[in-house]
């Protein structure tokens, strides 16, 4: 099992170097929109890519998570067709969705909530969402074939040209929101020509119909998925907006991107677990084997939540060589919701690790179901509470929906897809994290205070017996080889 897990623990490494460097360039946009756009600019911008996020569900309608399934299971046509038949049918759907996005630009702005006059806004969407879509079989391609460090490669790529041209339009040009999606348009095409050769390798310019049958059959009962999922993560943006205005809607999504080292965590291992999940689903011990998966998923966010909720406020507070600020004044009201985004981020990955029982059996209709409930429950939740408790309110009903999620979604999979998950170690460890998140909520503590609670808490973790002996063991002939 040790080896394993060690294979998925590369697999993670890799793809997490990749993720950790292309989100932290990305989080490095945060302070640059902070310091130069006003609030309420912020807020347009979010606002329009959390639009994004919800289209994109349609211009793939699945057909990602159908490639890998029948990919890696090789049982209908050959290689060729199974990476074909699906590239070729999301750049065809993608295309014409995007065409008529240019040709009805300036309606689509009241869809989109935002001015007549910032019509553009919307052809540099259409765009995006073609070359992002375009690249998405690509890229699972790569993923499938454990090509790990291309894909790495290519991923930061991407960030890092979004980065630089983000700093030539939004800072030294000045073209203000505008810059941001001509930056991303740039980008995205650049990857979309990247990404040709692996294409090419790959391609015929043909359909399988049995193929293309399984795979809508298997895909399109994730579309409904995917739309729920999306509004559980974006919906409170355009909530937000009705309700108070772009500047809350601003301060809402700076902070809430302040959660991106959960989101790194739960993102890497997201990409590295359906392959490895996929690859070791018929082994006698699979159910074992993910079960101690979930605990160590837990152990490692169960570390970064605190570590976080101890110190983050302290930088975010600091001003960087006297002049500076990560995030200005304005924005700190905001900070109270890192915590709930934290854990929300949290039980997406517990959600991740609960999907493999899903895949496995193909029981993809039962997704819906339970996607459905966190989103509905975010909804109603965010209309009640935010009149309330303002932008806290969106964070506690963000929170409530992916719990809400989480929950149907483990006793529906324990019906058709049992794990004996490791309960009493994860009873430990959330007993453990709330006492230290309590102590340091209650008290008023300065940072050396917190260092030495935070590694009285990893110790405490020993002392009540939340390691095994065998781990303990070998954490130690570690320790001992390395000095």
């Amino acid at each position: 099992m040790f080896e394993q897990l060690k294979r998925l623990g590369a697999d993670t490494a890799i793809y997490g170097i990749s993720t950790i460097l292309a989100r932290l360039l990305n989080f490095a946009l945060v302070p640059l929109y902070a310091n130069i756009l006003t609030t309420s600019e912020f807020g347009i911008v979010a606002n329009v890519y959390s639009y994004i996020g919800f289209i994109i569900i349609f211009y793939s309608f699945g057909m990602e998570s159908s490639y890998f399934r029948y990919a890696s299971a090789k049982e209908i046509g050959s290689d060729k067709d199974n990476f074909s038949t699906p590239f070729l049918s999301v750049a065809i759907v993608s295309g014409l969705f995007s065409l008529l996005m240019l040709f009805f630009a300036e309606p689509l702005t009241s869809v989109f909530q935002i001015d007549a006059g910032l019509s553009r806004i919307i052809l540099y969407t259409s765009g995006i969402l073609f070359f992002d879509a375009a690249v998405m079989i690509p890229y699972a391609s790569l993923r499938l074939q454990r090509k790990a460090k291309f894909f790495a490669g290519t991923k930061i790529f991407n960030i890092l040209l979004t980065v630089i041209l983000n700093i030539i339009t939004v800072y030294y040009l000045r073209w203000g929101i505008e810059g941001i999606f001509i930056s991303n348009l740039a980008a995205s095409f650049c990857t979309f020509l990247f990404l040709i050769p692996v294409t090419l390798r790959q391609i015929e310019f043909s359909f399988h119909p049995g193929l293309m049958k399984e795979l809508l059959k298997f895909g399109l009962p994730i579309v409904p998925v995917g739309v729920s999922g999306i509004l559980l993560q974006l919906v409170d943006r355009p909530i937000l907006k009705m309700l108070m205005d772009d500047s809350a809607v601003g301060i809402y999504q700076a902070n809430y991107r302040l959660g991106i080292f959960m989101a790194l965590i739960t993102g890497m291992f997201e990409f590295a677990w359906r392959p490895f999940f996929l690859s070791h689903a018929k082994d006698p011990e699979a159910k074992i084997l993910f079960s101690r998966v979930m605990t160590y998923y837990l152990l490692l966010c169960s570390f970064i939540f605190l570590l976080l909720s101890f110190f983050l406020e302290d930088v975010i507070r600091y001003k960087f060589f006297g002049k500076k600020y990560i995030l200005p004044p304005e924005y700190w009201p905001g900070l109270e919701i890192v915590p709930f985004v934290l854990l929300s981020y949290i039980f997406m990955g517990i959600g991740t690790n609960l999907n493999a029982g899903i895949q496995i059996e193909k029981k993809t209709k039962y997704l819906f179901p339970t996607s459905l409930s966190g989103s509905v429950t975010k909804i109603a939740l965010t209309f009640l509470l935010v009149p309330i408790f303002g932008i806290m309110g969106a964070a506690y009903a963000t929170l409530a929906g992916y719990i809400m999620v989480e929950v149907t979604l483990f006793f529906v999979v324990q019906k058709f897809y049992f794990i004996e998950y490791e309960y009493v170690r994860i009873g430990k460890l959330a007993l453990s994290v709330a006492v230290a998140f309590a102590v340091v909520t209650m008290f008023d503590l300065n940072v050396i205070m917190k260092t030495a609670l935070f590694l009285l808490w990893i110790g405490g973790l020993v002392m009540i017996g939340f390691f095994t002996v065998s781990e303990l063991n070998r954490v130690k002939r570690l320790f001992w080889k390395s000095t």
